[in-house]
């Protein structure tokens, strides 16, 4: 099954009424319902872009039927495969992540996985020395130090979001939700300079003021404002040391960026079309007249 690293293009995708009904065919009815609860036509396509991808992976990947599978969430809100499947595919694990223009998926046979994307954007309200100031709490005196080593401020927060997309893959990949202290955890970055499509593990952690070491973190820059960071542990309970399962995948993934039939050439529909769903997405306004994209909160 390998490795897999997937990218849509959410924000340019400006979908016709064939594509978004179709969309909204291949997912469950209580996800398409959910879709259609968002206020912004940009959130809206990337949630729906983020169900697609789920299940393209899970359709091509662990052969289940399109319209056979069953996904859920845990308590925490991370999806998961709620289907029986063999035991050979029991270690399967997946993350979506979607903010910015991208929404991102990462896959992996025998590791915890959790992926974050984040675009460096300006505050939305304070400037960016306020903005550091007001989010303090979040990294640790090492984090912040190295943050403000960048030459000029722009750099400065391109490296602040680094950090973040990073902490949010770790606490996605082990499933806790927003409680977490940031503190506990602290990122060694390396390199410093990323080059745009290279993919690095060069990163290290510290938990609690020890090293992690049967944690990897994958960094890849998709373009000049996206940050995509790939956390992978050890499976609990799973017997393989998980570097030997790194030496099993000497070159890394490098993420596919995929097209609009790309994510729905194995579909199946699971639902009737809906001419609604179209008039709905019609009136939404694509965004927010200023966004602040510092938020937490994110929809899987």
């Amino acid at each position: 099954m390998g490795s897999v690293r997937w990218a849509f293009p959410c924000a340019a995708w400006r979908p016709c009424r064939q594509e978004w009904l179709l969309a909204a065919r291949l997912v469950q009815p209580e996800e398409k319902d959910r879709v259609g609860q968002f206020v912004f036509a940009r959130d809206a396509k990337a949630a729906l872009a983020g169900r697609l991808l789920m299940r393209k992976l899970i359709a091509e990947k662990l052969c289940i039927p399109w319209n056979e599978i069953n996904l859920q969430r845990t308590s925490k809100g991370k999806p998961f495969l709620a289907n029986n499947v063999f035991s050979i595919y029991s270690n399967y694990n997946f993350n979506v992540s979607h903010q910015g223009d991208y929404a991102v998926l990462a896959a992996e046979p025998e590791l915890q996985v959790g992926i974050d994307i984040m675009k460096t954007n300006l505050p939305g309200s304070s400037s960016i020395p306020n903005f550091f100031h007001i989010m303090k709490r979040q990294f640790t005196e090492t984090e912040w130090d190295v943050i403000k080593s960048m030459s000029n401020e722009w750099m400065q927060l391109d490296m602040f979001y680094r950090h973040w997309a990073l902490k949010e893959s770790f606490l996605k990949a082990i499933g806790v939700g927003i409680g977490f202290n940031l503190q506990r955890i602290e990122f060694n970055v390396s390199p410093l300079q990323l080059e745009i499509g290279k993919v690095y593990k060069e990163t290290k952690m510290l938990l609690d003021g020890d090293k992690e070491e049967e944690w990897t973190f994958e960094e890849t820059r998709l373009d000049d404002h996206h940050h995509v960071a790939v956390a992978l542990g050890k499976q609990e309970g799973f017997g393989q040391k998980h570097s030997d399962v790194c030496s099993m995948e000497p070159n890394q993934p490098q993420f596919i960026v995929l097209t609009f039939e790309d994510l729905v050439v194995s579909g199946i529909p699971v639902t009737p079309e809906d001419s609604a769903y179209w008039d709905n997405f019609c009136s939404k306004q694509e965004s927010p007249v200023k966004q602040n994209s510092h938020s937490r909160s994110e929809c899987l």
